[in-house]
């Protein structure tokens, strides 16, 4: 927290801005400062693989791409999640832009706008973002925090790697994607369909 500290005042930011950066650091550490990569990279596989699935396999449970899927490609999976924190009025997905992630809502509200002015409300245990994970499609919704949210990210390289030691799943998850754009009426043919939200 010094080194934060530290920064802001070497750089000069604006007293709003530091505020800002606070409040961020207070939501995402909620008053405990650790590095948890550090943690988690010094720890064997086995207990990695424990922590991570008790702090993030209910949220990928709810998915249907992973809901049939080998138990070990889901905990390899689940070994690639990034978390991440993003404060009230932020754009985590901005319309148009290439999709190179997904994300789950482990606490938090958002609003999916799309162009029509359509705007649905996604909360805990919700997803968006995960047909990118099989295309480089433009997004074709932005997705806004409407209160603080508390994130899990999958990289579409990361979903990659863990696709190149479990090549069985990549036909799955191409057969839900279809199936789910189809649903949508968005459906195109891959690898050009869209990336669209939950």
């Amino acid at each position: 927290y010094k080194q934060v500290e530290q920064y802001m005042s070497f750089h000069k930011l604006p007293a709003d801005l530091r505020q800002k950066i606070h409040e961020y650091y207070e939501h995402r550490f909620q008053g405990k400062m650790f590095d948890e990569e550090n943690i988690l990279g010094e720890l064997s596989e086995p207990l990695k693989e424990n922590i991570v699935s008790f702090n993030c396999r209910s949220l990928v449970a709810n998915m249907p791409l992973f809901a049939n899927a080998d138990p070990n490609f889901v905990t390899a999976v689940l070994t690639k999640l990034r978390f991440e924190v993003f404060q009230p009025a932020d754009f985590i997905i901005r319309e148009g832009t290439v999709g190179r992630k997904m994300y789950f809502i482990q606490h938090g509200r958002v609003s999916v706008l799309t162009r029509g002015n359509k705007e649905t409300k996604l909360s805990d245990g919700s997803y968006f973002g995960e047909i990118c994970l099989l295309t480089r499609g433009r997004r074709t919704a932005s997705v806004r925090a409407d209160t603080y949210c508390r994130l899990y990210s999958l990289s579409v390289d990361s979903f990659n790697e863990v696709l190149e030691e479990h090549p069985m799943m990549r036909r799955a998850f191409e057969t839900v994607a279809v199936d789910r754009l189809d649903r949508i009426g968005n459906f195109w043919t891959i690898p050009h369909f869209s990336c669209t939200v939950e």
